[in-house]
């Protein structure tokens, strides 16, 4: 007499599986997460901030966070109320400045002769430049510019002659050639 086995369950033992790693959860969801938000943002960088944000809180409770049974919900929802948020302070500052307006006064650009200035400041030498503008447009007297440079006095009104000279020269040059009168 042959007799039958018992037929065996099919479903297998009960694994224990390890929570994911944020590591994984960010590398795998990060992408995902910014495009749900960028479609509802509008704005790349702002979706890109509030995941981060969101990746950030989750790292710091990512003991927790990760024995939940879908953690990236967790981070989606975290990321999610951040958008509402920043969106809601950006409505309620969009309606202040539109009950207070303020009337910036309109200003001109550099004329031709700031410009002209700023160019040939820019081709000194770093010590004479830094000479100039803080003996100049800072007011700063030469002991304090030897304080603050850290040289002797003598060394920064040798700067200085030195720097006017080449600036002389230099807008002198422009003025010449058709630049700033």
């Amino acid at each position: 007499m042959i007799i039958a086995a018992e037929p065996r369950s099919e479903t297998p033992d009960p694994v224990h599986h390890d929570p994911p790693s944020f590591d994984e959860v960010y590398a795998a969801h990060f992408a995902d997460l910014t495009v749900q938000l960028f479609a509802y943002f509008g704005d790349r960088q702002e979706a890109q901030d509030v995941v981060q944000e969101a990746f950030c809180r989750a790292f710091t409770r990512w003991k927790r966070i990760s024995t939940y049974e879908d953690p990236v919900a967790w981070i989606r929802r975290v990321a999610w109320n951040l958008a509402v948020s920043r969106w809601r302070r950006a409505r309620t500052a969009l309606r202040f400045l539109r009950r207070h307006p303020t009337a910036e006064p309109a200003t001109d650009g550099p004329g031709p002769e700031r410009v002209a200035l700023v160019a040939a400041l820019g081709t000194l030498p770093p010590a004479q430049r830094r000479a100039v503008v803080l003996h100049y447009l800072a007011d700063l007297p030469t002991a304090e510019i030897a304080i603050r440079e850290r040289v002797a006095e003598s060394t920064v009104r040798s700067n200085l002659h030195r720097g006017r000279a080449a600036l002389a020269a230099q807008l002198q040059t422009s003025n010449s050639h058709g630049g700033a009168s």
